[in-house]
């Protein structure tokens, strides 16, 4: 085999220097490949010339389905680039940065072969820009799967610390991050994720001097919060700006979600909750419990919600609520109809 080797890298060298185009160089070596692999076919056992090529054809024969392999690995490459940049032109304006390299192609590309998505979805993803409202439990997941998807932009504004008691669900977060502001520590375990994407963090709370401003800024927004009044603030902002609003919520062994989008026909989050509840009916996690991974499910529920309201994929829970009961592994959907009395979207 060293023989055959050698003549291949002869080969291989006398054509560089000659200029021999690469293409050619490659053809060559292929023949000599058949050759070999001939010889050692055509050939009896104990043959000189089957002797001086290696004696049998079995390492030839991998040696060529290795290759195979590479060469149909390089195609594949080459498919996905091409659905992902030839199928979309960019926009007259676009610049180097929403493009693709190698690396991000081969980290979407489980993306890219879906046909919902394709290179335009994931195209869309990388222009996209998503604000979370929250770093705690839902924030978390979703925070972490906005990033992995290869979301361009993504905002998170919380005014908390990590605390011990966060780290039982709150999964982005980690034991040495105690202490620090939560969009900072979920910031860097983004990064961590995926160096690729923008991760802006507003180390405070979400008001109503900055709610609608802030919103401006982004296409989606996630509400992962655990109080009534943020909530009625952040739906009241997304309905201003004509934003979709993915909504999510826990307690105990049940998360709901949904996307709440007057602008396009579906109601807002106070069509379906007109006031907040008495106290004592709505108790926070910190009141009643939450079992540990059901954030996990949920805030990853509201980041799929936000790749197909991106993407366009799928049909997106506008104007349905998703109910999950982790306790008895059930789900159930119920439609949700705006109201035309409603204070904030009625006359929308």
């Amino acid at each position: 085999m060293l023989l055959v080797f050698g003549l291949g890298a002869a080969l291989w060298g006398l054509g560089m220097v000659a200029g021999v185009p690469r293409q050619v160089r490659l053809t060559m070596l292929g023949v000599l490949y058949l050759a070999v692999l001939g010889l050692q076919l055509a050939f009896p056992a104990g043959h000189p010339l089957r002797t001086a090529t290696g004696e049998t054809a079995a390492p030839w024969l991998l040696l060529g389905a290795a290759l195979a392999l590479v060469w149909l690995y390089r195609i594949l490459l080459q498919a996905l680039r091409a659905r992902a940049e030839g199928r979309v032109a960019p926009p007259e304006d676009a610049t180097a940065a929403a493009l693709f390299s190698e690396t991000e192609l081969d980290r979407y590309a489980r993306h890219i072969v879906l046909r919902e998505l394709g290179g335009p979805g994931q195209k869309a993803l990388k222009q996209a820009r998503v604000l979370v409202v929250g770093a705690g439990g839902l924030g978390s997941p979703a925070l972490q799967y906005l990033a992995a998807a290869g979301v361009g932009t993504i905002g998170v504004i919380d005014g908390d610390a990590v605390d011990n008691a966060n780290l039982q669900r709150q999964v982005i977060h980690r034991d040495d991050a105690i202490g620090m502001p939560k969009v900072f520590s979920a910031r860097t375990a983004m990064l961590a994720q995926n160096p690729f994407v923008t991760v802006r963090p507003y180390h405070r709370e979400i008001t109503g001097e900055i709610a609608e401003e802030l919103l401006a800024d982004y296409d989606v927004v996630l509400d992962g919060t655990d109080n009534f009044a943020t909530r009625y603030l952040v739906n009241k902002a997304a309905v201003a700006r004509g934003i979709p609003l993915v909504s999510g919520a826990l307690s105990q062994w049940e998360g709901q979600v949904s996307v709440f989008d007057p602008a396009r026909g579906a109601p807002c989050y106070q069509c379906i909750f007109p006031q907040a509840p008495a106290a004592g009916l709505a108790p926070s996690c910190a009141e009643a419990g939450v079992i540990g991974p059901l954030p996990g499910v949920v805030g990853a529920m509201m980041a799929v919600e936000a790749v197909k309201i991106v993407t366009g994929a799928g049909v997106p829970l506008r104007g349905t609520m998703t109910i999950y009961d982790a306790l008895y592994g059930e789900n159930r959907q119920i439609a949700l109809d705006r109201r035309a009395d409603c204070p904030v979207c009625g006359g929308a």
